[in-house]
């Protein structure tokens, strides 16, 4: 009885107003929408996602008195020129590298195995023979079994290509009809929401300024990250520079784990072409420069308005949201994480007046 007199007094304490209960419910249902409708909406969201990027552009303009219209048009035709220019002259390059990575596998396996067997004359003390022949057995059988898996992936994958013509109607006219009717699909939502929401405002005022620090900040750091390792790659002569400049960029949606990761196949391309000399040398110090300047002078200036959101916490939520979502759930993983410390926040002040 004791114990059910301590809940009793815990769900009284945070959940006896009504406010603070229709929060709650409110988030399980959108997560849970999400989880369930998430992937026969993501054309819809994903148009949502980047509207919400593009609307700092419309307000630019509008403060330079353009007629939120015009704004409106701009700002869409801005858009559908990069995507054009991203569908003509990035995807392909990168997709022409990726191919060309897949059939220039077998002479990548064997140079690495010429490499490999060269250690015990390089490092006599270190490694033997014996240890060489173990490792080269135990990478053929890893690599025999990724082969099956792509192969496989690759033949369950092929009707995606419907969902790809999919994405490339809708995302544009839900990015152009969300640009346009903002304000009024924002009237429509609050019209849902109690009229006495002092708690879900300030949350939200919260919110709306960290969510669009962090989309505009994160997209602006994918792209010169990117096009700053690509250039680099390009001037040092490494192959397949659009491919892995292009992962290096990518890799910054995810914090801290995201240039671990891409480490292994930039490295690993450069130690294949290079072997073990200066050049390789000369890419690993590139790399880290790359890296020190993004995490200490590029995601600073960016995000200056972030959160102090502790690196444990971090990785939990883009562990946690990126396996109910993928992509977006990675993506937004720091703005949910940034939400929910939100909400707890505001929760004591909420008691105070109770």
């Amino acid at each position: 009885m004791r114990f059910l007199g301590v809940i009793e007094g815990w769900v009284n304490r945070h959940f006896s107003n009504e406010e603070a209960i229709f929060l709650v419910v409110l988030l399980f249902a959108l997560f849970g929408l999400l989880a369930l409708f998430g992937g026969l909406l993501a054309p819809v969201l994903s148009g949502l996602v980047l509207a919400f990027l593009m609307q700092g552009l419309v307000a630019r303009l509008v403060a330079w008195h353009v007629p939120r219209t015009g704004a409106v048009y701009i700002t869409f035709l801005v858009f559908i020129g990069v995507l054009t220019g991203m569908l003509l002259f990035l995807f392909p390059l990168v997709s022409r590298q990726l191919s060309q990575l897949i059939g220039a596998v077998p002479e990548l396996l064997e140079r690495f195995q010429t490499l490999i067997t060269g250690l015990p004359e390089a490092f006599p003390e270190f490694i033997d023979a014996e240890q060489v022949d173990i490792w080269l057995g135990l990478i053929s059988g890893q690599i025999g079994d990724y082969g099956r898996s792509l192969l496989k992936t690759t033949v369950t994958q092929l009707p995606s290509l419907v969902g790809w013509l999919i994405y490339l109607v809708m995302v544009p006219i839900s990015v152009f009809f969300f640009l346009k009717d903002s304000s009024l699909i924002v009237r429509w939502l609050s019209g849902l929401l109690p009229a006495d929401r002092p708690l879900l405002n300030q949350v939200g005022a919260e919110m709306s300024v960290q969510i669009a620090n962090y989309v505009r900040g994160k997209v602006i750091e994918i792209f010169i990250v990117g096009a700053v390792s690509y250039s680099s790659f390009v001037f040092l002569g490494l192959d397949y520079a659009a491919l892995l400049g292009f992962l290096v960029g990518v890799s910054v949606l995810i914090p801290f784990v995201g240039a671990a990761i891409v480490t292994i196949p930039v490295m690993l391309v450069g130690f294949l072409q290079w072997g073990w000399n200066v050049d390789l040398f000369t890419l690993f110090i590139v790399y880290s420069i790359i890296q020190a300047v993004d995490g200490n002078v590029l995601v600073p200036l960016l995000f200056s308005e972030a959160v102090d959101l502790h690196p444990i916490a971090i990785i939990v939520a883009v562990l946690f949201f990126g396996g109910i979502w993928g992509f977006w759930g990675v993506f937004f993983a720091i703005p949910l994480a940034t939400l929910v410390k939100a909400i707890m926040h505001a929760w004591p002040k909420l008691e105070e007046n109770i």
